[in-house]
């Protein structure tokens, strides 16, 4: 029970990191300028670790690769714990199941940006935060709609990317029970 709750906890805080890490990524790599709200959130939280890493990883080619490294990081450090107390301590296990996490992660946010642009669509698309999250969107959405046409007046492409980004994650978790 107590290993639970401690899991739980390690995760919870490992996802919030993780995933505001590969978020300041994405912004830079699809090149958008944040709101200063959700800027200085991200970057509050992150820069002690992206800092660091930026000596050693500078930004090579657009990407911010600190970001990305500093990610990775905290999903093998959090694996290494939830590993660690289960009893088992296989290097290879690790790696494995970090890389699941991460996927997991960049799955797991790619869904929620995506909802969050429908509520926008249907709610107020006029709202200052939907122009950010529309361009986030854009990248993964723009070569569906080039297959996927409108029913009506009604673009079904985030629907569609839901449906593949939980397909994604399906064949992970059965990848991560065969483990």
């Amino acid at each position: 029970m107590l290993f639970s709750i401690l899991s739980l906890l390690i995760d919870t805080v490992a996802g919030i990191l993780g995933g505001l890490l590969l978020l300041r990524f994405w912004m830079q790599a699809v090149r958008i300028r944040p709101p200063m709200s959700v800027a200085q959130f991200t970057f509050q939280l992150t820069d002690w670790l992206v800092k660091p890493l930026r000596r050693v990883l500078p930004g090579v080619g657009g990407y911010d690769w600190a970001s990305l490294v500093g990610a990775v990081f905290v999903v093998v450090i959090s694996m290494t714990i939830d590993v660690a107390m289960v009893g088992s301590f296989s290097p290879r296990l690790i790696l494995v199941l970090s890389l699941l996490r991460l996927m997991q992660w960049i799955f797991y946010g790619l869904t929620g940006l995506i909802l969050i642009g429908v509520v926008f669509s249907w709610v107020n698309p006029y709202a200052p935060m939907a122009p950010f999250v529309q361009a986030l969107t854009d990248p993964m959405l723009r070569p569906l709609r080039r297959f996927i046409p409108l029913i009506g007046s009604i673009d079904v492409t985030p629907m569609v990317a839901l449906i593949l980004l939980q397909i994604a994650l399906k064949l992970i978790d059965m990848f991560i029970l065969q483990l």
